[in-house]
């Protein structure tokens, strides 16, 4: 009898052996006398994974509403807590925070990021220290972003020309606000990383496709991510051929960049943050070194994170102010008022721009980049609010629905920014009502960086132009449906007729 012949039936009878005992484990672990957060019903085998939908920060929150602010979920054969309020997100990122610092290893990851090496998904420990320390040190800190102030200037001055132009040249014709923001943001990035060297349209226009793959295989549903047994299926899996496809991409264009800077004169170079990542793998004095291939993860990690969130925070401003039209004009009188006729308007003024920055706060609430903040996963086994947390449990911070939470937010649902003007609340990490760049150890450090860019490329929007939302049919009206990934960018892409001002 030949061997193939035997291992058929085996191959037909693993999935129900693979049931059965997903079952029985199941079982035993419920009979525990430790007590768990409250879990929706759920399925054998595949646990709540049938409950998350297309747009998972949504389904959660109902849930949430049903079952506390507190659940325990099975996600495959992982265990997820999933947190819904302020209170119990304070619990987990201030007192519990070094518990829950660490990341959850996950698979398209490990492939995009070399290893998952980057600093946003890096298990937490000395590497994941040392790679913060060089990033807010030479690119992350206040000072550091306020020495990029050229760098905003030339790219904001280059937007608004194109959109001029636009303007001026089509002036009935719809401009794709969502593409133009893109590349704005992608452009931005760029000169900050790479430095001077950076236009290159055809280049950016690869990063553009590379970052787009890069936010869909993170945010797809990865079999071995929640099933950790079926480890062996991962060569056979769509997203992962596509994950290596992609990384393969980014490791070509990176090492190209690299090449290309080895043969630049050391007088030659600027101070973008690759040449200073370069500079100090080679420096003796620098007590830690890094590889090649740790820098390109940071890199990878920057170029995507940086690009995708700020310009989705630009085009729901838009959109929002198009709305909601006495809003935009508040808006517009005070950014005309204080600007006094210049041709731009200049990062000194708008320190007093109360509104523009109530405005983007309140863009942040409603409509934050990242619903739910990066996934974490508990070191060791603790307790909240007298609920046994499992040790290695993935941790999932639904900000998307404290935000909403109408204890806290009067009329939720609303875009209202004058919320944000008589009171101090900030997005710093202290209060846990408003954390859309998260809170504790794992705080997005790009936080100021994506602030101080929205700032300046939006009140020059709102400056510069009278804005149109373009309708086909009439009566049409801009659709605010968020489409479904890690991020919340706008369902459809964003077409308004841009009207100069001045």
């Amino acid at each position: 009898m030949s061997p193939e012949f035997l291992t058929q039936p085996f191959l037909l009878l693993l999935p129900f052996f693979v049931l059965l005992l997903s079952i029985k484990l199941d079982f035993f672990s419920n009979t525990r006398s430790v007590k768990l957060p409250p879990c929706p019903w759920k399925l054998p085998f595949i646990g709540n994974l049938h409950q998350l939908g297309l747009l998972p920060h949504q389904s959660l929150h109902k849930l949430s509403k049903k079952h506390g602010p507190l659940m325990l979920l099975k996600l495959g054969q992982v265990p997820a807590l999933v947190v819904s309020s302020s209170e119990m997100a304070k619990e987990v990122l201030k007192t519990h925070d070094l518990n829950f610092a660490n990341r959850p290893i996950l698979r398209a990851a490990k492939i995009l990021l070399y290893g998952s090496s980057s600093m946003g998904f890096s298990p937490y420990g000395e590497h994941w220290r040392n790679m913060k320390k060089v990033c807010m040190i030479n690119f992350l800190s206040m000072k550091k972003v306020q020495s990029f102030h050229a760098t905003r200037k030339e790219e904001v001055a280059h937007l608004m020309d194109k959109i001029a132009s636009h303007a001026s040249s089509n002036p009935l014709e719809p401009l794709n606000m969502s593409q133009v923001l893109y590349f704005f943001t992608n452009d931005m990035l760029c000169k900050a990383i790479l430095g001077k060297f950076s236009r290159e349209e055809d280049r950016n226009k690869l990063f553009h496709e590379m970052i787009e793959e890069n936010v869909r295989l993170l945010s797809g549903f990865n079999l071995v991510d929640n099933f950790p047994s079926l480890g062996w299926l991962n060569s056979l899996l769509d997203l992962d051929k596509r994950a290596k496809r992609n990384f393969s991409k980014w490791d070509a264009v990176l090492n190209q960049i690299f090449q290309e800077r080895g043969m630049i004169d050391e007088e030659v170079k600027d101070d973008g943050f690759m040449d200073i990542l370069l500079s100090l793998q080679k420096n003796p004095n620098v007590d830690f070194s890094f590889t090649d291939d740790q820098i390109k993860a940071l890199l990878v990690d920057m170029f995507a994170a940086g690009t995708e969130t700020t310009y989705i925070v630009l085009g729901w401003s838009l959109a929002e102010l198009i709305k909601n039209p006495e809003i935009m004009k508040k808006l517009q009188n005070e950014i005309r008022n204080m600007t006094h006729g210049k041709s731009m308007v200049q990062e000194e003024d708008i320190s007093e721009m109360k509104y523009l920055k109530a405005v983007i706060k309140e863009i942040l609430r409603l409509h934050p980049p990242t619903p739910m903040l990066l996934p974490r996963e508990s070191i060791e086994g603790c307790q909240i609010e007298g609920y046994e947390i499992p040790r290695k449990t993935r941790v999932i911070i639904n900000y998307w629905a404290i935000a909403r939470d109408p204890r806290i937010w009067d009329s939720p649902e609303e875009f209202k920014p004058d919320r944000f003007i008589s009171n101090d609340i900030d997005f710093k990490g202290q209060n846990y009502e408003f954390i859309p760049f998260g809170a504790g150890r794992r705080i997005c450090p790009g936080m100021n960086f994506a602030v101080s860019t929205v700032e300046v490329a939006l009140a020059n929007l709102i400056y510069r132009f009278d804005w149109k939302f373009f309708q086909i049919v009439d009566g049409e009206e801009i659709d605010m449906t968020e489409a479904p990934g890690l991020t919340t960018k706008m369902k459809q892409n964003l077409y308004l007729i841009p009207k100069s001002w001045m």
